[in-house]
């Protein structure tokens, strides 16, 4: 048997036939068996894996992407095993631009365990199936095409500017999770916004001065569980405090933000830091309320990020207007437009939803609260 023609059986009995909703399954088996028989078709399994992974880039999905959907869907031999296959599929592919790169880099080094042949058919089957029925994505691809669309010179000064300013907010923001006070760190993450807007001011001057040709471009952040529904809602404020705007599917568990590029770095980088953070006070306020003889329940727990993410959208967007004169008004609002119609060419359609579970009172005043200490000063407007 020629080992195309192992393969072949192999994926018609796992891959193409029914799952079981439940219970032993038997097409993995059968599958797992024909691959392990037969080391010689290993090659011409690792060659359709990596055709698996160049179609999930032709349906929309980004590394960074499938490795969250394998890892929240199987464990972790299957995301060493897809790391290791984007890792050699990358080798022949077309360039995909900074943000794919950086995503590359970012991949599992570990190669996955070998163990006896039938486990590692049937590690390599369960994930070829999640593969293969990966949905269609909206793309990302404008995105992508900025760096060679502004030129080399040009694409290179945005992206040196960037990366000073990237590397200021991540040392904030670095701060801002090491301090053992609240209020240091909640300020903190207040002077990181003051800098993103800042930024994100001294971009839209530019343009004005000089239009560039960037366009909004579009990342996805994962929304991992539990309480993904006010993460969601976390994300949402820290993106609109910096003139982006986030769509979250939660049935993939992650938000797509829509905005210009260093807008998007600056929206991961804080959401991330205030995802920590809002964490720490969480856990500190529960330690507090159970030494005084209350049990705090995942209700508190939802109705305090819920807080949180409220009040600390108010005090960015407040953040942000500090660097906002007059004048820059059209040039901001021509931006917002653009960011906006980027955003319905992708989702057509989207729906609202009630956020469920904010029923704790003592949660919501704990999370108000700590969304409250973070000190926003007024800057000085740019002259």
């Amino acid at each position: 048997m020629s080992t195309s023609t192992t393969v072949k059986r192999a994926f018609t009995a796992a891959l193409y036939s029914a799952t079981p909703s439940a219970g032993h399954d038997d097409a993995l088996d059968t599958g797992a068996s024909l691959l392990a028989a037969d080391p010689a078709a290993d090659p011409e399994l690792s060659r359709r894996g990596e055709e698996f992974v160049a179609t999930a880039w032709r349906r929309g999905w980004q590394p960074a992407d499938v490795v969250r959907i394998v890892r929240r869907e199987l464990d972790e031999a299957h995301v060493r095993l897809v790391a290791a296959l984007i890792r050699a599929q990358s080798a022949g592919d077309r360039p995909r631009g900074r943000r794919w790169a950086a995503q590359l880099d970012e991949l599992t080094r570990a190669e996955p365990p070998r163990t006896d042949r039938f486990s590692y058919a049937t590690t390599v089957l369960e994930l070829y199936r999640l593969l293969l029925r990966l949905p269609t994505l909206e793309s990302l691809d404008t995105l992508e095409s900025l760096d060679a669309s502004a030129g080399p010179a040009s694409a290179a000064r945005r992206g040196d500017g960037v990366s000073r300013m990237l590397g200021r907010i991540r040392a904030l923001l670095a701060k801002a999770e090491a301090t053992g006070y609240p209020e240091e760190a909640e300020a903190l993450s207040a002077k990181a916004q003051e800098l993103m807007a800042r930024h994100s001011v001294d971009e839209a001057l530019l343009a004005a001065r000089a239009p560039s040709p960037e366009a909004p471009g579009a990342c996805r952040i994962g929304v991992e569980p539990p309480y993904e529904q006010t993460k969601a809602v976390l994300l949402d404020a820290v993106a609109t405090a910096n003139h982006c705007r986030a769509v979250w599917n939660e049935a993939l568990g992650f938000s797509t933000v829509v905005g210009f590029e260093g807008d998007l770095e600056a929206v991961e980088l804080l959401y991330t830091s205030l995802l920590v953070q809002a964490t720490t006070a969480m856990t500190r306020a529960e330690a507090a309320q159970r030494a005084g003889g209350r049990k705090r329940t995942k209700t508190f727990r939802q109705s305090f990020l819920a807080a949180y993410a409220h009040r600390i959208g108010t005090r960015l967007e407040a953040a942000a207007r500090t660097q906002v004169t007059e004048d820059l008004l059209p040039v901001l609002a021509t931006r917002d437009v653009a960011v906006t119609d980027r955003l319905e060419r992708m989702f057509p359609e989207t729906t609202t939803t009630r956020l469920r579970g904010v029923s704790d009172a003592a949660g919501w005043t704990e999370g108000a609260q700590a969304a409250d200490r973070a000190q926003v000063e007024p800057r000085r407007p740019l002259s």
